[in-house]
């Protein structure tokens, strides 16, 4: 049966496990706590928080807060490792890669966003359902991340396999940025994208051949997940907990004011990269990201389960959801 953690429950968690540690010793200083995120809207808490300010002083007078944004899930990774970040936002598969390769030093906090991706075609392709990938060539965004997983998932659901499992299906590496211009030179025929780069596609006159509900799990999968160093928990109880009530806030407000909202992080992507949304690329690509903290674990078992099939990582996760973190 599916299970879904709720970020209540483990802010509930790590409140315990603050109250354990605090009784093992005194709490060390912090002066800074380092945020790492994507200027991307399935991000959509972090730029919301960002550009609110809502964790100016949420962590003590003394204690600052220092954003940075990432452009690929493996830097993210990189920088958790090196300890260059505390907490963050990052896809559900690089945090699963992470917590692999760490040796259970980077857990999952909370989910984030779900779902936010479809499965397009060039105009006027014959794709008209999955099965019609025999023979064609799909571009994802990077070998082994969150689309990439689920594209594999999709291709076997249909009986089929990339060239390199001796199958039909060619899957390239395609930077975002560029699939439109791919896809008009006929180098490939279909993309598994997130937003807005699928919304971004379709006002392009690219067509959809599964939307955001239909790629996976009926939309039921996360996109995004908030991440932690296991150290910085366990030294950083109370901080990790207010980050959780922040975070939660930050889902509640833009679930509530979806539009307002929604400008906010279009405007925060704007004075961090120069370049914004259209009106009509944004409203599309926020009805198809579903903003919850709801994570649901049968999707990420699938993920890892995947991982290891693909040999993106040598074994399964053990313990990768921060409400294990004991003091």
């Amino acid at each position: 049966m599916k299970s879904m953690i709720q970020a209540g429950l483990l802010t509930a968690g790590i409140v315990l496990a603050a109250a354990g540690l605090t009784g093992c010793g005194n709490q060390k200083e912090t002066e800074e706590v380092h945020i790492g995120y994507f200027n991307n809207v399935t991000h959509a808490q972090a730029l919301y928080m960002k550009a609110e300010g809502m964790l100016d002083g949420a962590f003590g007078e003394d204690t600052e807060v220092t954003w940075t944004a990432f452009n690929a899930g493996p830097s993210e990774v990189e920088a958790l490792f090196a300890g260059d970040i505390d907490l963050g936002y990052i896809g559900p598969v690089p945090a699963i890669t992470a917590n692999v390769q760490s040796d259970g030093d980077v857990l999952i906090l909370s989910g984030a966003t779900m779902a936010g991706a479809e499965l397009v075609k060039a105009g006027g392709s014959d794709i008209e359902t999955a099965a019609d990938l025999d023979g064609k060539t799909v571009a994802i965004p990077q070998i082994g991340n969150t689309q990439h997983l689920c594209l594999l998932k999709l291709l076997a659901d249909n009986g089929l396999s990339t060239v390199e499992e001796g199958g039909t299906v060619t899957v390239t590496a395609v930077e975002n940025a560029d699939v439109q211009n791919m896809m008009d030179q006929g180098n490939i025929d279909a993309a598994l994208v997130p937003e807005p780069w699928g919304s971004t596609l379709v006002e392009n006159e690219a067509e959809i051949v599964l939307d955001y509900d239909e790629v996976y799990a009926d939309g039921d999968y996360p996109v995004a997940v908030a991440v932690v160093r296991k150290d910085f928990l366990e030294e950083n109880p109370e901080i990790v907990s207010a980050f959780l009530e922040k975070h939660q806030e930050a889902t509640d407000d833009i679930a509530a004011n979806a539009a307002d909202a929604a400008a906010v992080v279009n405007e925060e992507i704007n004075s961090a990269t120069g370049k914004s949304l259209t009106e009509s690329v944004l409203k599309s690509a926020f009805e198809k990201i579903i903003i919850s903290t709801e994570i649901n674990e049968d999707a990420i078992s699938d993920f890892g389960d995947i991982s290891v099939e693909q040999g993106f990582v040598s074994e399964k996760y053990e313990d990768i959801f921060a409400d294990g973190a004991e003091g």
